[in-house]
């Protein structure tokens, strides 16, 4: 990336260019959103922290929102479109904020490992009232939802996060290195971007799927996680240099 001069402001082109990524729908669309979020923080002289705090409030609001409608939905006293298309948008806002605070203190020169402790607090929060917004339509729409079911969803759900985390530091390793575009194709399953996405898009269309949604995603994290747990044991074996 070229650096913007001192006496130029940073574009939507200058931000993206530092993006870390997330995944295929998360570089082609948040990352691309955050980058224009960033520009209009730099503008306004917001720091990256309010952005980061930004995306907790939305996150949290939009999630309250799905929790509290979600009986009325379930028995008809609420349009599921008009909620579903709230959490889309809301969500996806809030992850924009998320790719923007990055962008945004790696331009201006304000990272910090104090701001970067903020950012993952603040994503295990937003993520947890993610988690507990599906879980509440999901035993809404199908009582019988087992409770177990329910607890491996969001026990399994901070996989994601917690490997993204360990990615960044210099024992980071990938289970699968290709970054060919079937291979990217198949990763949208662990793209952030993407999974609120398909949530969104089910609240509107189909909330009653919530369940099987969330029956997905347990799998998915759990068989991550147990791949991950074999391939960190399988690495511990080696001898070591």
């Amino acid at each position: 990336m070229t650096e913007p001069s001192p006496t130029r402001e940073p574009t939507a082109a200058d931000f993206y260019a530092v993006n870390r990524g997330g995944g295929l729908f998360s570089e082609l669309i948040s990352q691309r959103l955050g980058a224009r979020v960033a520009v209009f923080a730099n503008r306004h002289k917001l720091s990256p922290t309010v952005l980061t705090v930004g995306n907790l409030g939305v996150g949290c609001l939009i999630s309250f929102v799905v929790i509290a409608t979600a009986g009325p939905v379930a028995d008809g006293r609420v349009w599921a479109w008009a909620i579903g298309l709230v959490a889309l948008v809301g969500w996806q806002f809030a992850y924009a904020l998320d790719c923007a605070d990055g962008q945004l203190a790696r331009v201006t020169h304000q990272t910090s490992p104090a701001g970067a402790r903020v950012d993952v607090l603040c994503d295990v929060a937003a993520q947890v009232a993610l988690v507990s917004a599906l879980a509440a339509v999901a035993h809404a729409q199908v009582p019988e939802t087992p409770a177990w079911l329910l607890g491996a969803f969001a026990g399994t759900w901070m996989v994601n996060l917690v490997t993204s985390v360990m990615q960044a530091g210099p024992q980071a390793a990938s289970i699968v290195t290709s970054t060919s575009f079937p291979v990217r194709v198949v990763k949208l399953v662990r793209d952030y971007g993407a999974v609120i996405a398909l949530a969104g898009v089910v609240l509107i269309a189909a909330p009653q799927w919530t369940v099987w949604v969330v029956c997905l995603f347990t799998l998915i994290n759990a068989a991550f996680l147990a791949a991950s747990i074999a391939m960190a044991g399988r690495n511990s074996l080696r001898p070591q240099p």
